[in-house]
């Protein structure tokens, strides 16, 4: 019996025939069946539309469509969800595994959320598990504070079940940076959020994959922010975060922005790391790392980008 709200999976494909198939079985397996499928393939290559017409044919929650051009990820997700009827709105990857439970688990936990996501457990290209989940690396985090989400985040993209208010809120998508950092902080912004600590989706990790949390190379370039070019990305970050007219905080963010910004022509900022210092139980609340890390962190956000373009000078000399 079809009960509850109409919920629509946002699934966005590209060249994803190797691990589709086992993603999708997970979808229509689901418990809670008042569902639509939503998949906008993004001009693949391989066999990826042939197996989504195939399932289309034979699963009538499915609606597939096919771009005539590439959009890329981020037009792509705008697209997906604009297709999307459903009062809820749930979002996809194309080689996940979802919990048979996940959709039902969700929207009873959903309540007066603006989303409810969950954690996840981390498995190899081959499916075998990394024995991790998300939360043994961040602390996952409840509420209704945007701040904690202007420096590091918590939430992915493929655990979020919202509310179609967050897409009117948060669109269009900023370009370039990850979807589900920015819709975690405006969601914050507009009402609060909530997790459920069960592993939820199987969250199949590439060696070669942009957003691989486990690749702890990209995560000490991604988090210590110790490059002019990391220093330039986050700069743009907390712009858009600064200039979100739905800010609750807005005299804090604006801070918190004009003085990063402020280290552009300096060698060393002292008001800065007084601010992390100030804000460091919100900022770093995600971050799972003893006292002493944190403050190292904020002793290396104080050098100006002067600094640390000296440094990469002298490194490259």
């Amino acid at each position: 019996m079809k009960e509850g709200p109409l919920v629509s999976i946002a699934l966005c494909t590209y060249n994803g025939a190797g691990f589709l198939k086992e993603q999708l079985d997970t979808l229509i397996n689901q418990t809670y069946q008042h569902i639509e499928i939503i998949v906008v393939d993004d001009c693949s290559k391989d066999a990826t539309f042939a197996i989504l017409t195939e399932y289309a044919a034979k699963y009538p929650q499915f609606k597939i469509h096919q771009n005539q051009k590439n959009l890329g990820f981020i037009g792509n997700f705008e697209r997906a969800t604009s297709l999307c009827n459903g009062e809820l709105i749930a979002l996809c990857d194309q080689d996940d595994l979802w919990h048979t439970q996940k959709i039902e688990l969700q929207v009873n936990a959903l309540k007066n959320n603006v989303f409810v996501y969950h954690d996840s457990e981390f498995i190899h290209e081959d499916g075998t598990s990394m024995n991790k989940k998300m939360s043994d690396l961040l602390n996952l985090y409840r509420g209704d504070q945007p701040e904690v989400f202007l420096f590091f985040n918590c939430v992915s993209g493929h655990s979020i079940l919202m509310k179609r208010e967050l897409l009117d809120a948060a669109l269009p998508l900023k370009k370039n940076y990850f979807h589900d950092w920015w819709l975690a902080y405006v969601a914050t912004n507009i009402g609060k959020i909530d997790f459920i600590p069960q592993c939820l989706v199987k969250y199949r990790q590439h060696d070669k994959s942009e957003t691989n949390i486990l690749n702890l190379e990209r995560e000490k370039d991604k988090y210590n922010l110790s490059s002019a070019q990391n220093f330039e990305r986050t700069k743009i970050w907390l712009s858009y975060c600064a200039k979100f007219k739905g800010n609750k905080n807005r005299a804090m963010v604006e801070h918190i922005y004009k003085t990063f910004n402020n280290r552009s022509d300096h060698y060393v900022s002292f008001d800065f790391g007084w601010l992390l210092l100030k804000y460091r139980k919100t900022i770093f609340y995600i971050r799972k790392k003893p006292v002493l890390s944190k403050l190292n962190y904020i002793g290396k956000q104080m050098w100006g980008l002067k600094t640390k373009k000296l440094f990469s000078k002298k490194h490259s000399d």
